[in-house]
């Protein structure tokens, strides 16, 4: 495994979530605030993965293309503007289009987890998805706290400059210090010279283009399901991504409205949350991963989610930080191994020569999840505060049951070795 670039790679996504983490947690109560209605608050939620399952197989693809670090640059430059207009957006509608303009700057996630594929072989990549999951985890303990503090004290504003300026630093130490993984990657500037050959008689205008494009993201569909266990590690990506935002989306708003806590507070819940994904992700899942692999962990972390989304809705209402972060505990640990493992098995899984492919379209089902968790959650918080977390739950137990069918599959990961030899 390379060190240095991972330890790059890392910074960069860390900075990026950061700012990421800053916004995210005061979405619903600021949209409340001016005036959405739950479905509203579901639609703003949303749109930022729908744009995210539009724009993700895209940038994975281009990203084999062109290269990793492209691809993460733009997308950096991107998430900086986008934030530059969520400081500005004081109605629904420029909150919902600074929302999608952050939703097709988020390629850098499957980017990352397609360098890492480069970087890595079958034994170190758990580990090292491991790692990047704990950027995620830094991200939700700085981010909120960093959120809750400028929100209280300069207001939403401030805090969408914060994060814009940010990104805007990660940009710059990207471009000077990320370096490329994708080896077999084909420069933008020879691109370019191809493009500007005359055109033959049988291209043809625009339909055949969106034919073509649709042909190709049906490639990248085959290419994905294309063996069963990747097909049963992408129906996992899909049902325990929409257990956990269905969770989350109503969870600000029942932590507000029936336990009475503070934006500040809040911002400890996702502290204490990505504290605890630190300790698993960063220090404890490369060993856990060798010692008992990838299969277990993965039913383990299945069962811990449950825990940690069904009985949510029932803690006492004086036992918020006391019972309810040992409920918390074990979400924290459900969605460290899950979500990391996941990514990694479905690489381990792939042809390494479609590692962005394969990522980004992993990143579009999971953008796919993230689209109807909000719906689903907001509106089963309207009809009950309980549903979204009982909801939750059976998925969980449904990717428990799909996690235990993979037991079969044996992993067996083509490394670059043996590309080579063939």
């Amino acid at each position: 495994m390379k060190k240095s670039p991972l330890a790059i790679l890392f910074l960069t996504v860390l900075l990026d979530l950061i700012g990421f983490g800053i916004v995210l947690p005061l979405l619903p109560t600021y949209a409340k605030q001016l005036g959405a209605t739950p479905v509203m608050i579901g639609l703003i939620a949303a749109i930022y993965s729908s744009m995210q399952f539009i724009f993700s197989p895209i940038w994975g693809k281009l990203s084999d293309k062109i290269g990793r670090r492209p691809v993460m640059l733009s997308s950096i430059f991107i998430a900086a503007a986008s934030y530059a207009f969520f400081s500005q957006a004081v109605s629904i509608p420029l909150l919902i289009l600074a929302r999608a303009l952050s939703g097709i700057g988020s390629a850098n996630i499957s980017a990352a987890q397609a360098s890492i594929t480069d970087l890595t072989d079958s034994k170190s990549r758990s580990g090292a998805m491991g790692m990047l999951g704990a950027a995620f985890g830094i991200g939700f303990i700085i981010g909120p706290l960093i959120g809750g503090l400028l929100m209280t004290n300069y207001g939403i504003s401030m805090v969408g400059i914060v994060a814009s300026v940010l990104n805007s630093v990660n940009f710059i130490l990207a471009l000077f210090f990320l370096s490329e993984s994708n080896t077999h990657a084909v420069s933008i500037t020879t691109l370019l010279r191809r493009g500007k050959k005359p055109r033959s008689a049988n291209e043809g205008g625009f339909f055949t283009s969106l034919g073509s494009k649709a042909a190709a993201y049906g490639e990248t569909l085959r290419s994905s399901f294309s063996s069963r266990p990747v097909a049963l590690l992408m129906v996992i990506n899909f049902i325990y991504s929409l257990a956990i935002v269905n969770m989350q989306v109503s969870a600000i708003l029942l932590w507000s409205e029936f336990y009475h806590t503070t934006e500040q507070q809040v911002g400890y819940l996702f502290a204490y949350v990505g504290f605890i994904s630190v300790i698993v992700q960063g220090g404890m899942l490369p060993k856990l991963s060798k010692r008992f692999g990838e299969h277990k962990l993965m039913v383990f972390g299945h069962l811990a989610s449950f825990v940690g989304v069904f009985f949510v809705p029932f803690i006492p209402q004086d036992s918020m930080f006391t019972l309810g972060l040992a409920i918390l505990l074990f979400f924290a640990i459900g969605t460290s191994l899950v979500n990391p493992l996941n990514i990694s098995m479905i690489s381990l899984y792939s042809y390494k020569q479609k590692q962005g492919q394969i990522m980004g379209f992993a990143q579009a089902v999971n953008a796919l999840a993230r689209i109807m968790g909000p719906f689903s959650g907001s509106i089963l918080y309207g009809i009950d505060h309980r549903f979204p977390y009982i909801f939750a739950g059976a998925l969980t137990v449904v990717g428990t049951l799909i996690s235990l069918a993979l037991f079969k599959y044996d992993i067996e990961a083509l490394e670059p070795e043996a590309e080579s030899a063939s």
